[in-house]
Order: structure tokens, then C-alpha cells, then sequence
């Protein structure tokens, strides 16, 4: 008897533990409402933006790490871009749209997080400090960002979305 209740718990445990991770994963907003709101209900088709060799590198700066990948997808109209970005947090990738307009932040939201810490930097009290920052010559955002205690990571991330949406909308920009 007592084998069959100690499984059951262990059973339980598994079961509690897989629904608390289920739960961290949240969707705030699909990409495609996003794009509904930013383009006001008249989406442009997607873009793609290939990213040479020498772009990367530049990359790898801005995220501190190997991009894990050549192209991005972009939607433009004739005053914004908007870009939708993952980066790591800790283990766990957030999803970020970056609405650019004039090379400068005009709107940022977490669309996904799936961290299990850090989620507050989803709120406008944090993400409205990256309104209008630009890059500067050095590719870092024009405007200090205030962190968040216990959300540090998460910062980063969101930070690092910011730089690198900024430094895509230049390539954009700098083609035409």
C-alpha cells in the first residue's frame, strides 16, 4: 500500500510540476494582432532581411552570443517597421515586436514569455523607457534603460531586442 500512495505522489508531483511549467509559457498577443494594431487593420506583406557574414558579426556583439539565424522577417510601410525578435532570457526565449519609426523606438511589447522570472517587463511602466531611442555610433541604445530587481536577465533580453531592431531598421533605411 504504502508503494502505490509514494507513486502517486511522485505522479502528482510530476503532473503539478508539468502544469506549472505549461503555465510560464504565456502568449500576451499573436503576432498577427500585433501587426493588426500597428498597421491599424492593413498589414503589409512580410519582408525578409538576409544577414551576410559581416552583418552577423555585428550581431554577435549587440546579443553577446552566435545569431542562430541568416534572415529576419520585417513588415514596412512607408513610416515604421515593425520587427518580432526572439531572444533568450535566462533558458527561455521572449518574444518582442520593435515598431521603428524615423530610426527611433516608437512602440516595444512582449508579445510571448515563457521565463520563469522577469515577466514584469512586459508592462508599459518598463517597456515606454525605450520609446524613442536610437542606436549611436557604438550601436548601444541613445537613452539608459532602468532594470528591474529580479528581472535582470530579462532586461538584458529586451534590451538587446531593442539594439537589434534598431540596427536591422538602419540596413532597411540605408538600402533605399
Amino acid at each position: 500500500m504504502t508503494k502505490i500512495v509514494a507513486m502517486q505522489k511522485n505522479i502528482l508531483s510530476i503532473l503539478l510540476f508539468s502544469i506549472i511549467a505549461t503555465a510560464q509559457a504565456v502568449e500576451y498577443q499573436s503576432t498577427e494582432e500585433f501587426l493588426l494594431q500597428a498597421f491599424s487593420g492593413n498589414t503589409p506583406k512580410p519582408q525578409v532581411l538576409w544577414l551576410k557574414k559581416h552583418k552577423q558579426k555585428i550581431m554577435a556583439d549587440i546579443l553577446q552570443h552566435k545569431p542562430g539565424f541568416m534572415r529576419t522577417r520585417y513588415w514596412q510601410s512607408a513610416e515604421k517597421s515593425v520587427w518580432v525578435i526572439n531572444e533568450i532570457g535566462k533558458i527561455k526565449p521572449i518574444t518582442t515586436a520593435v515598431v521603428i519609426k524615423n530610426q527611433r523606438i516608437d512602440q516595444i511589447k512582449v508579445l510571448a514569455f515563457r521565463e520563469s522570472r522577469g515577466w514584469e517587463v512586459k508592462y508599459d511602466f518598463f517597456t515606454d523607457q525605450f520609446k524613442k531611442n536610437t542606436l549611436n555610433k557604438d550601436l548601444r541604445l541613445s537613452q539608459a534603460i532602468d532594470g528591474i530587481a529580479g528581472a535582470t536577465l530579462s532586461v538584458r533580453a529586451l534590451t538587446k531586442t531593442a539594439r537589434l531592431a534598431l540596427f536591422f531598421d538602419s540596413l532597411i533605411t540605408h538600402e533605399k
